[in-house]
C-alpha cells in the first residue's frame, strides 16, 4: 500500500510538472497561462487532498479492525483464565 501511494503521487506530481510546463511553453497570453496553471495545479492539490483523505479512512478502518482483534484476544484469554481458576 505504501509503495502505491509513492507511485501515485509520483504520477500525479509528474502530471501536474507536464502540464505546468507545456502550459508555460505554449503560445498563450501570460495571463491565460498563469490562470490554466494556476487551475492545473488547483485539481492537483484537490486530487492529492482526496487521496490523502481515503488513506486515512483505510488507516481507520485497519486501526479498528487491529483493536476489535486484540479486544476480542483479551476476552478469550480472560474467560480462559476465569474457567481455569474456577476448575481448581
Amino acid at each position: 500500500m505504501k509503495d502505491n501511494s509513492r507511485t501515485l503521487i509520483a504520477l500525479l506530481a509528474g502530471v501536474a510538472a507536464g502540464a505546468a510546463l507545456g502550459l508555460l511553453f505554449a503560445p498563450e497570453k501570460g495571463a491565460d497561462t498563469r490562470d490554466k496553471l494556476s487551475e492545473s495545479l488547483k485539481n492537483l492539490g484537490d486530487s492529492i487532498r482526496e487521496r490523502a483523505a481515503s488513506e486515512i479512512d483505510n488507516l481507520s478502518d485497519f486501526k479498528d479492525k487491529v483493536v476489535s482483534k486484540i479486544k476480542d484476544k483479551i476476552k478469550t484469554e480472560e474467560d480462559e483464565y476465569v474457567d481455569g481458576v474456577s476448575n481448581v
